[in-house]
């Protein structure tokens, strides 16, 4: 697979789950991406949240996206950067699909909204593709 085809299989099945440790216990949660393109493979969390706490301990994280029509599972590896840009924040926060983030905000859920979400993007890491025909193959890492 090429780089645009990753990209599009992420932005088309948005739901992954991301590993991180805990001092020495993986945690792995689902999660919903935000996008994926060359600017990285963006997500967004709260600063309350355990999840945030254990990326500011250990930003190298893995992401697995699952295309269950193709049967393709992508695993991408890296290090997260935090990005405290408010035009992205505000960009995120008026997405279709952030209504959810919306109505939050709308209804006090947040201090301060800017503080509270905290946004990370997954640049320059890498992708290893996975289907049942290729079980056995050597793993490929394909640089994002």
């Amino acid at each position: 697979m090429e780089k645009k085809e990753i990209f599009e299989l992420l932005n088309s099945n948005p739901i992954f789950y991301l590993a991180t440790n805990e001092g020495t216990q993986p945690r792995v949660r689902a999660m919903m991406l935000y996008k994926a393109d060359d600017n990285g493979v963006a997500f967004h969390t709260s600063a309350i949240r355990d999840l945030y706490a254990q990326i500011q301990s250990n930003p190298n994280v893995e992401m697995c996206f699952f295309d269950a029509q193709k049967g393709i599972q992508v695993r991408v590896s890296g290090k997260l950067e935090e990005i405290a840009n408010t035009k992205y924040k505000d960009e995120i926060l008026e997405h279709p699909s952030r209504e959810f983030l919306r109505t939050m905000k709308e209804q006090g859920a947040f201090k301060n909204f800017y503080e509270d979400i905290k946004v990370f993007s997954l640049k320059n890491g890498t992708a290893v593709i996975w289907t049942f025909a290729s079980n056995f193959d050597p793993k490929e890492k394909i640089a994002l």
